[in-house]
């Protein structure tokens, strides 16, 4: 014999509550339980249901939740569908951690059918002033069709956010009332005259002034606000006319624009010099842009042009000098000159690739002295050496470099903070704060300066032999943190 439940439109939740209690107490297995609404007529043979106990039933507080929303849907088997998860409940109190299980696949589906449905009347219900003005405490009246029967679960919502005035939210299922503080509910009817308000020429009004037709896209529109729902909404009127002019609009837009006249480009660069690091990475051409327009320092008064970085954005090594020279100044390129053209033999020797790393120096500008008509080479301050620390910090940033060299003091003072002792401290790796490793050595210029040709063999041996371990450094760390290679790696292939 089966067991005929009815639920009654009001208080559904609690209903459904007292009805599974008294089933499971009975011990009435789900496939001898019918469950209807108030317009569904019992069966010849049905019986009624058993009265609800006292006996109390533990389950999970997730079920709880689930059926609190679940209740509320429109799908007829929702309370079949409840009770034969609480059933199963008793014998496998884990259940609800099963996330295969298709049965509450399907409750978590509705309870999220649920939640959107209580989401969109809070936004779409619109209220009408129906009561005199002249009314301390005013009324209004809604008209609403939701998809489910989520009008008893969230007229609570209604209540605290409109608590100083009487309302009614009429849907064809059920009606929410409040009036004079109380909530209470009736039988839904028909959607009844209810008259516009001078309110609602202001809100479309609003609404026409937030429209941005440049970012207009009807499919997502239509998926947060369904058309279902527009008829109800005063705003949804100027919907359509302002989808149609959208592109006119834009078109408008574009046209009133200011255009940037080609005296403001010097000024426009020198912005983007103040521009925070962040915006560098990966963004070579807006880096040496700003790099050409850097007056951080006065060094820019007096020479041709600022020497930017030059090689890969994505160059594993980095090589940093200390200045421009002359012929770097005059040539708009990093190491072109006589230490460059040592670099470059330097570099086939040990078999790197210039064309693969990043050269750059710690400071951007020529630094120099007038002599006649020569200009002889000066060594940059520490003001100027922080002063264009910035922008190696920004090349940084930009390539990422997996491993640098620094030739020089002016390069050791940049990175480390020190420029002394290189002597003493060639040849070594220290790690900067992001753990990048920097190889110290000896400046090429360095070596064309020293007379002695013994001296100068042994210091080009040393350089040589610190470019080929950054090198080397470098293949291996990128070896280690490829998608292959596994992950960072530690100290000792560092020392």
């Amino acid at each position: 014999m089966t067991v005929f439940v009815t639920m009654p439109a009001i208080g559904t939740a609690q209903a459904w509550r007292d009805a599974a209690r008294g089933l499971i107490s009975a011990n009435v297995p789900p496939c001898d339980v019918s469950w209807g609404d108030e317009t569904t007529p019992a069966g010849l043979w049905d019986s009624p249901p058993p009265p609800c106990t006292d006996k109390v039933l533990t389950v999970p507080k997730e079920f709880v939740s689930i059926a609190r929303s679940v209740v509320w849907h429109s799908d007829p088997a929702r309370f079949s569908l409840l009770y034969q998860v609480l059933w199963r409940l008793r014998d496998t109190p884990r259940l609800l951690q099963d996330r295969a299980d298709p049965e509450l696949a399907r409750l978590r589906q509705l309870q999220k059918n649920v939640h959107r449905c209580q989401h969109k009347m809070k936004a779409f219900v619109r209220f009408r002033e129906i009561g005199s003005p002249d009314d301390p405490r005013r009324s209004f009246a809604a008209w609403f069709e939701p998809s489910h029967f989520t009008v008893e679960p969230t007229a609570p919502w209604f209540a605290r956010r409109f608590g100083d005035m009487d309302w009614r939210i009429i849907t064809p299922s059920v009606t929410a009332s409040f009036t004079n503080g109380e909530l209470r509910y009736t039988e839904g009817q028909s959607k009844p005259p209810l008259p516009e308000d001078a309110s609602e020429q202001l809100w479309t009004t609003y609404f026409r002034n937030i429209f941005n037709p440049a970012r207009v896209k009807v499919k997502a529109m239509q998926s947060e606000m369904p058309k279902k729902y527009w008829k109800n909404m005063p705003e949804a009127a100027a919907i359509p006319d302002l989808i149609a002019s959208a592109p006119a609009r834009v078109r408008a837009m574009n046209d009133a624009a200011p255009t940037l006249p080609p005296l403001r480009v010097e000024k426009v660069q020198q912005q983007l010099a103040q521009l925070p690091e962040s915006v560098w990475s990966g963004n070579a051409d807006a880096l040496r842009a700003a790099i050409s327009a850097c007056t951080r320092c006065p060094l820019h008064c007096h020479a041709t042009q600022a020497v930017h970085g030059e090689g890969p954005i994505d160059a594993p090594l980095m090589i940093v000098g200390e200045q421009p020279g002359d012929t770097e100044d005059l040539a708009g390129r990093p190491f072109v000159g006589p230490a460059g053209k040592l670099l470059d033999q330097l570099c086939a020797e040990t078999e790197v690739d210039r064309s693969k790393a990043y050269v750059t120096n710690a400071v951007k500008h020529f630094k120099f002295k007038p002599r006649g008509k020569r200009r002889i080479h000066q060594q940059p301050s520490t003001t100027e050496v922080e002063q264009c620390k910035w922008w190696l910090d920004a090349e940084r940033v930009a390539v990422q470099p997996r491993v640098i060299l620094a030739m020089g003091a002016s390069a050791a003072l940049s990175l480390t903070g020190n420029g002394k002792d290189i002597r003493s401290r060639r040849g070594k790796v220290q790690q900067l704060e992001d753990g990048t490793p920097v190889v110290l050595t000896f400046h090429p210029s360095y070596l064309l300066r020293l007379q002695d040709p013994d001296a100068r063999k042994a210091a080009t041996d040393l350089l040589r032999t610190d470019l080929t371990r950054a090198h080397r450094l470098a293949q291996d760390l990128a070896v280690r943190t490829s998608p292959d290679g596994g992950g960072v790696p530690d100290q000792a292939v560092l020392q």
